[in-house]
């Protein structure tokens, strides 16, 4: 499965022999077809989304959305086990424990971010990133990835993270995986308000107008 800074820039996947090093990284393919099955859209506001199930108010099965953060927590679970440092284990086991309430008590509904959201996050240039500089998650340095998708959140300018290994997390919670603020929620409800004082700002001059 191509990464998606190889789908952005139509590079072609190494083939798989004994030159070519495994990375320790999300399955964010995997997860991304369970996410599409239940949960097709987490914005639903947008104008792109399309419903999955013919009866428009249908709710997603508690059940399939447990699965859905049990897949990212067993994920998170195999990286703590091969955690190159006690930090980074100590970390992923963090996230570990957090996912296991969504996993017992599921959320009516998934509230991670969109995939536009996730695609529209800032690219951090190659040339930007130091060499030991590694992410969070996997704990690989970046520079050792020769086509590295690294994206900066926009919560702190250091709250960086391989996409492919932040992007599940995203998706499903929405928040930061390192200081758990909100995303996209917070993006949108400042997006409201300033939409909301343009309309008001425009009623103002169509009155001045009729005055």
């Amino acid at each position: 499965m191509a990464t998606q800074y190889e789908v952005e820039h139509n590079i072609k996947p190494p083939t798989n022999d004994s030159s070519t090093t495994s990375r320790r990284q999300i399955d964010m393919s995997t997860f991304t077809s369970h996410l599409n099955v239940v949960a097709p859209s987490t914005n639903p506001s947008s104008s792109l989304s399309e419903p999955h199930h013919n009866n428009p108010h249908a709710q997603p099965n508690p059940v399939d959305i447990a699965a859905i953060f049990r897949l990212l927590q067993d994920q998170m679970g195999v990286l703590a086990t091969t955690a190159p440092t006690a930090d980074n284990a100590a970390f992923l086991r963090e996230l570990v424990e957090s996912l296991e309430l969504d996993v017992s008590n599921p959320p009516m509904e998934i509230r991670g971010v969109s995939q536009q959201y996730l695609d529209g996050l800032d690219r951090v240039a190659r040339k930007t990133l130091k060499a030991d500089e590694t992410c969070p998650i996997c704990a690989e340095r970046y520079l050792d990835d020769q086509y590295c998708l690294v994206v900066e959140l926009p919560c702190h300018h250091s709250h960086r993270f391989d996409l492919e290994c932040v992007g599940p997390w995203l998706r499903s919670k929405g928040t930061c995986p390192l200081c758990r603020k909100e995303l996209d929620r917070k993006k949108e409800a400042e997006k409201g308000k300033v939409e909301e004082e343009e309309e008001e700002e425009e009623e103002d001059d169509m009155d001045g107008l009729y005055a």
